[in-house]
């Protein structure tokens, strides 16, 4: 039996596809040039540079909302540091550390120790022994150098709300360490002792969103490295940029839809990416994203959204008193506060599942919290009945 792949890619090659090499749309592709991200990644060097003294370098912290460039420039700032230290014959290291992989002190100290050749367990030690393991990486070397070590904390947030500030403490504690926080959340540092704040000691650069026309050149340049000659519609990038431009200026919300307009494309055995291309991508991914959220809630949430599904398939205008005895009805004996549901609903809201408006109910029958659902009801219907 003839493989599938091999006559797949013997079709591509006949009839060669809208895309030469859909690699660069991913948003997790490190360009040549980052555009409009230069004065970031100048802020982030400006704090590294000591390090070519055998200086340990200031820590920083990256703010910004999802997809402005955080996670891409300073993987940029680190691509040029490494090349300049090998040149220089300057012993650094900048290790990257997603913190929704490795949550919790333990797990970051052992991948940072098996990173830099000390084998340490995922589990089983105490702390005091990852620690004083980690540590000892810096005392000697088998370099006879003195070791520097960047380490970049990607969605700090995420581990602090875990395992409390330790991470941070351990590190800001450890000599020729310094530390990349990246977070999505200016308030982040609510999640951190005073003593660590102290020790942190960090210069701060802002990722502010991107505008459109900023992300339209941002698709351009990714769009001539990702797809045949003259098989885009002129409107196709715009509409692209001015989509994602409404969604925050969000960068990678504009790479996944001019992306998926592509696939799109290809799947209708389409000779040109369209506007209805762009449109049904942008469907697609928004369909995708709410299964994505609604999935991943904690369990008294979905049963909120439930609630205000029940009322919402039966007519009903949803006040916060309302939604409290249908949410009552459906968590049974497990339902938490009234207050609690003030929460939930605020969380839902900023997710974009939900909408909230006050009404006056007139003098002297006070304001009320009207909620609606923001979603297609069928999707979240089938969405919270298949968890």
């Amino acid at each position: 039996m003839s493989n599938i792949f091999d006559k797949l890619q013997k079709e591509e090659n006949v009839n060669p596809s809208i895309f030469k090499d859909k690699a660069p749309l991913d948003h997790r592709f490190l360009p040549e040039k980052l555009v409009h991200r230069e004065d970031q990644i100048k802020d982030i060097a400006k704090c590294w540079i000591d390090v070519l003294n055998n200086v340990t370098p200031s820590n920083v912290t990256l703010y910004g909302k999802t997809g402005t460039g955080k996670t891409a420039a300073s993987k940029f700032a680190r691509q040029q540091l490494i090349d300049i230290c090998r040149r220089k014959n300057v012993f650094v290291k900048v290790e990257y550390i997603r913190c929704t992989d490795y949550t919790t002190e333990y797990q970051v100290l052992a991948e940072l120790c098996n990173k830099l050749g000390r084998d340490v367990p995922n589990r089983g030690w105490t702390k005091g022994e990852v620690v004083n393991t980690f540590r000892d990486i810096f005392k000697t070397n088998a370099f006879g150098k003195k070791l520097h070590l960047i380490v970049i904390l990607d969605e700090i947030d995420i581990l602090l709300d875990k395992d409390g500030d330790g991470i941070l403490y351990t590190l800001t504690r450890t000599d020729n360490v310094s530390v990349l926080c990246i977070s999505n959340y200016l308030d982040f540092k609510n999640l951190i002792k005073s003593r660590v704040t102290s020790s942190l000691n960090d210069k701060e650069i802002v990722f502010p969103p991107y505008g459109a026309n900023q992300l339209s050149d941002i698709l351009s340049e990714r769009a001539m490295l990702s797809f045949n000659d003259d098989v885009l519609d002129s409107d196709v990038i715009p509409l692209c940029s001015a989509m994602a431009a409404k969604e925050e200026g969000d960068a990678r919300y504009a790479l996944d839809l001019l992306r998926n307009a592509g696939e799109i494309a290809v799947y209708d055995d389409s000779k040109r990416v369209t506007s209805e291309h762009v449109r049904r991508a942008k469907d697609t991914i928004e369909h995708n994203k709410v299964i994505d959220i609604i999935s991943t809630l904690p369990l008294q949430q979905q049963r909120v959204l439930e609630a205000i599904l029940n009322l919402t398939k039966e007519g009903e205008e949803i006040s916060s008193g309302k939604l409290y005895d249908a949410y009552k009805d459906v968590s049974k004996k497990d339902a938490v506060t009234y207050r609690r549901i003030f929460d939930f609903i605020n969380e839902l809201e900023l997710l974009g599942i939900i909408s909230t408006n006050t009404i006056s109910r007139g003098r002297g029958k006070g304001r009320t919290n009207i909620i609606k659902l923001q979603c297609d009801e069928t999707l979240l219907e089938t969405t919270l009945y298949s968890i």
